[in-house]
């Protein structure tokens, strides 16, 4: 796991905090790490094959919808984090827990100063999926998604998922709001299912 800590970003700040890119926060954290991101596109929900339409178009927690469709808790594999002011960046692995299997690949950033100091530590400790974290803590949060996502992943990702050969996968921009507050954004890709 990379853990990047700064005072000052390394990105322009215009770079960091543009929320309206396709594939923003996960072309920061690709950036932050010296690894070109996967490609994205915009597309309709409604051009998302299913099982992948039923996994992302929808508004409930991402990390209870995986662990019903996947049959089983999830876990959380960190794989890089850093600070940039008052915003955590984390790139992170979901992966079943008895398999190991992947089940999605998210790049979060979140304004940490909107939690209690306790969901603020839990988050930090990158163990538990964020999801999960804001539900046992009590949290009322949305996630409300933003765009849907074509990806052609790089190798990296590609590595993570275990494939062979690329090939189209689906993904999701989500805003998280906490009492009507939005609190951050997310980008959650989705392995071939």
């Amino acid at each position: 796991m990379t853990t990047i800590i700064r005072s000052h970003p390394r990105l322009p700040a215009r770079r960091a905090t543009k929320p309206s890119r396709t594939c923003y926060p996960l072309d920061v954290v690709y950036a932050q790490a010296g690894l070109a991101a996967p490609r994205a596109r915009e597309i309709a929900p409604a051009r998302i094959p299913f099982p992948y339409r039923s996994l992302l178009v929808h508004e409930r927690d991402m990390t209870l919808t995986l662990e019903a469709h996947f049959g089983g808790r999830v876990a959380l594999r960190a794989l890089s984090t850093f600070h940039d002011g008052a915003s955590y960046f984390r790139r992170v692995l979901l992966v079943h827990e008895r398999s190991a299997r992947p089940v999605e690949m998210g790049a979060i950033r979140i304004d940490l100063d909107a939690f209690a100091p306790r969901i603020r530590a839990a988050i930090l400790r990158n163990r538990v999926p964020l999801g999960r974290v804001l539900r046992d803590g009590g949290v009322d949060f949305r996630s409300r998604p933003s765009a849907f996502l074509s990806v052609t992943p790089n190798s990296e990702m590609m590595g993570v998922f275990w494939m062979r050969e690329p090939r189209t996968l689906y993904g999701r921009r989500t805003e998280m709001s906490v009492g009507g507050r939005k609190i951050g954004d997310i980008v959650e890709v989705l392995p071939r299912v």
